[in-house]
């Protein structure tokens, strides 16, 4: 930029340089956006006709806006897209705390300098990635935080009286001036605090002690909420919310598609795991089923949701259990299996909370469910469904290997076990692979025993088989004689869980 180059105050007049409120400055830009078709909040999936054009027409409008939804539903990622949409660099008169605009001084050190020095005043340039300032609202956030107090060891060390505006200590606020300033869970801020809030977005001037000051800040303000907040741990105070003009809802991914290629770009995986493992598109839509299953699971409270952050902690976990399971093996590469998802246990447990937690192992209990839920509702994407043949009367194609099993045979699938007995264990089942093959005919070598084992667990959901845990794995057996013969222990380590269908 050509105005880089400029230093004092007088060099920037001579420039014709024009300075621009916020608002209009993001308003301008994302103007010239919109004009050559690009979208400044690249990387925010799934809102292209809901959210985005929401937002964009609050800033299009120069209004402060609250993003209110869900945990998990991207709204700080896309408070903090918005610094897109200011100028590269701003000029700022050199040492102010609140960013001064030499053209329109606010702070008394701005003012005093500019009234010494003229057309000297220093300026320096403020890049765009020093103009967004970000708070976490949490209980003990106090009114000096944000606006600022007395600073007793400036007065000590200047030799200045508390009366002397430059005693003063600004808060995050001020300092945010001329960019944005965002609010995350406003509703933890406490009223009072809050309120505090009140003159600043509709009088822009500010209160701190005894002091009259008046300082006509230029701020974008961004806030987020979930609406869980309102009745669990505060609430927006009316007054404030009634002062925020535009009210913008998010919300979870509509599909497996969106909802993938967020767990995509979100996750970080080792490149050696890239390497290692490999990944099949069965796998990546079981993850997001997943969350989809406990976006509607009666056992999982939907006012605090389902995070997308539970998805993208699984994906990196299903990697990590199928490489941990290659290391132990020796081997220099994998594909992951259905027996790995297990491993997203953890992934699940911490992030849902419970109509009814009861007992410690509950979210464990649920997470296995979910896994179970998510295979049942992707198997009739690739073989016919089970309770459709019974209804229909139809020849089973899976009678040979239910019959197998009948016979007392068993599979005893273990969470590490190599390549090699994977296969071999899943080749004893007469009609499992003839079965991948009749409905999935395109079905490469590599994947040919993913399906085999997934027809296995899709058979157990549908309670064609029973399948039980193992110390290290899963067990499948004949439904019946299971009934029959299983004991007590059994009982309680019985996938199918009974009490929760």
């Amino acid at each position: 930029m050509e105005f880089l180059s400029i230093k004092t105050l007088g060099e920037l007049k001579l420039s014709g340089y024009k300075t621009k409120h916020i608002k209009d400055e993001l308003r301008d830009n994302l103007i010239c956006f919109l004009q050559k078709k690009v979208n400044p909040f690249e990387g925010i999936i799934g809102y292209e006709e809901t959210v985005i054009p929401d937002i964009q027409t609050s800033i299009l409008s120069r209004h402060n806006i609250i993003l209110l939804g869900l945990r998990g539903q991207a709204k700080t990622k896309i408070a903090r897209l918005f610094i897109n949409l200011l100028d590269e660099y701003i000029p700022v008169v050199e040492g102010s705390e609140v960013n001064d605009d030499p053209f329109n001084p606010l702070s008394k050190y701005a003012l005093d300098l500019i009234n010494t020095e003229g057309d000297n005043t220093p300026v320096s340039w403020l890049h765009r990635s020093n103009r967004y300032s970000e708070k976490l609202a949490t209980p003990d956030v106090s009114v000096a935080d944000l606006i600022g107090d007395v600073d007793p060891i400036k007065a000590a060390t200047m030799k200045l009286h508390y009366s002397d505006e430059r005693v003063i200590h600004f808060g995050i606020i001020p300092r945010s001036h001329r960019g944005i300033f965002v609010i995350n869970e406003l509703p933890d801020l406490q009223a009072r605090i809050q309120v505090a809030l009140f003159n600043l977005l509709q009088e822009t001037d500010i209160q701190i002690r005894g002091f009259k000051v008046r300082l006509p800040l230029d701020i974008q303000f961004v806030f987020t909420a979930n609406p869980e907040d309102y009745t669990n741990r505060g609430s927006i105070v009316t007054p404030l919310k009634d002062r925020i003009d535009s009210q913008i809802l998010t919300h979870y991914p509509k599909n497996i598609i969106h909802s993938k290629q967020i767990t995509h770009q979100e996750a970080h995986l080792a490149d050696e795991q890239k390497v290692k493992v490999l990944s099949h598109h069965l796998l990546d839509d079981l993850v997001e089923q997943v969350a989809f299953a406990a976006r509607e699971s009666e056992y999982i409270d939907q006012k605090s949701g389902v995070s997308a952050r539970l998805t993208i902690s699984a994906y990196e976990n299903i990697y990590s259990t199928a490489e941990r399971r290659a290391i132990l093996n020796g081997e220099t590469g994998t594909l992951m299996r259905i027996s790995d998802f297990y491993g997203i246990i953890p992934s699940i447990t911490g992030k849902i909370e419970l109509v009814y937690e009861g007992e410690q192992e509950g979210p464990a209990k649920v997470a296995h469910i979910l896994i179970g839920k998510a295979i049942r509702t992707l198997f009739e994407t690739y073989f016919p469904s089970p309770d459709k043949i019974k209804k229909t009367q139809n020849i089973n194609p899976y009678s040979q290997i239910i019959s197998w099993f009948n016979k007392g045979n068993l599979v005893d699938l273990l969470s590490n076990a190599s390549n090699q007995a994977y296969t071999d264990i899943l080749s004893k089942v007469p009609g499992l692979g003839e079965t991948v093959k009749k409905f999935i005919p395109k079905t490469g070598d590599k994947e040919f025993y993913l399906f085999m084992e997934f027809l296995l667990h899709g058979l157990a959901e549908f309670s064609l088989l029973s399948k039980f845990k193992l110390e290290q794995g899963v067990q499948f057996k004949d439904m019946l004689s299971s009934m029959f013969s299983m004991s007590s222990e059994e009982d309680d380590q019985d996938f199918g869980q009974d009490m929760y269908k």
